[in-house]
């Protein structure tokens, strides 16, 4: 359709699921910082970009956003991409790795209080860090410790004990 490799074709059927996977995102990132909006950008790359409405719909390149920045905007694709096919819980259990680290308090706050939200819904989150501010915040923990010699242990810790 439009080319014999089809390249056409399939560059529309990725366009058309990058503007659904972008519908989505932007509810997730509304909920996480209305600040930001993403669009798309050229439609001959499939590229996106990010508006910032707090400074008068500038349109940034993604890769101009800051870590904290860049995390919202991930953690909002990833639920998107959760939820791309429809349905509301297509990936239940969310595992997220770091990237706590580079956030403010006041952006940790957010993320926190947004991953609390997913797991009120009845996702599974699993947060790998080491950022003391977070560990505080996770009901149930499971620690790995190191013993030396190659050897770990594994611990489940409920939020108030040791």
């Amino acid at each position: 359709m439009g080319s014999a490799s089809g390249v056409k074709f399939r560059l529309f059927a990725q366009g058309v699921t990058l503007e659904h996977l972008v519908r989505l995102a932007n509810e997730h990132l509304l909920a996480l910082s209305p600040r930001y909006r993403l669009v798309r950008g050229d439609p001959a790359n499939l590229s996106l970009h990010v508006v910032d409405r707090d400074m008068g719909e500038e349109v940034r390149a993604t890769r101009s956003l800051s870590g904290g920045e860049r995390f919202l905007v991930s953690l909002a694709l990833a639920l998107a991409l959760s939820g791309l096919e429809g349905r509301d819980s297509f990936v239940d259990t969310l595992f997220i790795d770091e990237g706590f680290g580079s956030l403010d308090a006041e952006t940790l706050d957010l993320a926190v209080d947004a991953l609390e939200t997913l797991q009120g819904r009845g996702r599974k989150v699993g947060v790998i860090t080491h950022v003391a501010a977070m560990i505080e915040r996770i009901a149930v923990q499971v620690r790995v410790e190191k013993r030396g010699n190659g050897r770990s242990v594994v611990s489940v810790v409920e939020a108030g004990a040791g």
